[in-house]
């Protein structure tokens, strides 16, 4: 359902116009925008110049903690299809679960489903959420409501336990920053794997992840690496390249904030 692999547009910079355009033309068809990435207005610009009809493209935001609270909530969310320039997201996202507890989740997940329920999007999800957080969402909303949760997964941080929940649950992994901000690059495993399949570390990364059936957001301002990225989606990895990416495991997490939950 949701489209594979996905773009991320998190700090394209002034570049970011022209790499969400080229990822469209390319073939991407899932765009993976926030509020707190301040460029939902391009995004929405890049998609509404694209000769890509709104109907094959699927648009990804999340509202940001602050806005969490039931006056701030939908109003958010309409300021953001304001600066899209679109009539409804195909997916609406807690970015990060409220962190200080004065917002209950009750609340904050009942104006997610409002915001289904109005049509400003077409599915919802969680980001960030933990398997404690999981199940509690899950007994607010019921199940089948969550799309996804999205979370960091790369080779040094494979999130296996909530992945794993995710799946018993029914809901669908997205891996955000799969290159682990270019650590992927540095590691003597995946350079050998890369090596015997005679690509780039980067895209065994990629691969790694459509293979374990997350959804894979990968950002770029380069047309040379979103071609790479989607042709990596075309890669086999052998079971002993699985097994040997496994291994790399080390928890190491890039995405942490004084505002996070306790993690797994």
């Amino acid at each position: 359902m949701i489209p594979q692999p996905g773009f991320g547009t998190y700090k394209l910079g002034d570049h970011a116009y022209d790499a969400i355009s080229s990822a469209i033309e390319l073939g991407y068809r899932h765009l993976d925008t926030a509020q707190y990435y301040f460029n939902e207005d391009i995004v929405g610009r890049a998609v509404n110049d694209s000769a890509v009809p709104r109907g094959q493209l699927f648009v990804t935001t999340k509202v940001w903690h602050d806005r969490l609270n039931q006056r701030d909530f939908l109003p958010s969310v309409e300021e953001s299809l304001e600066k899209l320039q679109l009539d409804y997201v195909d997916l609406l996202l807690v970015h990060w679960p409220e962190p200080t507890g004065q917002v209950p989740m009750a609340e904050y997940l009942d104006e997610l489903a409002k915001a289904k329920q109005q049509g400003l999007a077409k599915h919802i999800g969680v980001s960030n959420f933990t398997i404690k957080l999981l199940d509690e969402a899950v007994d607010i909303l019921g199940p089948g409501e969550i799309l996804t949760n999205q979370i960091e997964v790369h080779p040094f941080l494979q999130n296996s336990r909530v992945r794993a929940h995710c799946a018993q649950l029914g809901i669908q992994v997205t891996g955000f920053m799969p290159l682990a901000r270019g650590r992927v690059f540095e590691d003597d495993t995946l350079r050998r794997i890369a090596q015997r399949h005679g690509v780039s570390p980067a895209d065994i990364a990629v691969a790694w992840e459509n293979q374990l059936g997350v959804i894979t957001i990968p950002a770029s301002t380069k047309v040379a690496n979103q071609q790479a990225n989607l042709a990596a989606l075309n890669i086999t990895l052998s079971d002993a390249d699985m097994a040997d990416i496994a291994a790399l495991d080390r928890g190491q997490r890039l995405a942490d904030s004084d505002f996070a939950p306790a993690w797994d």
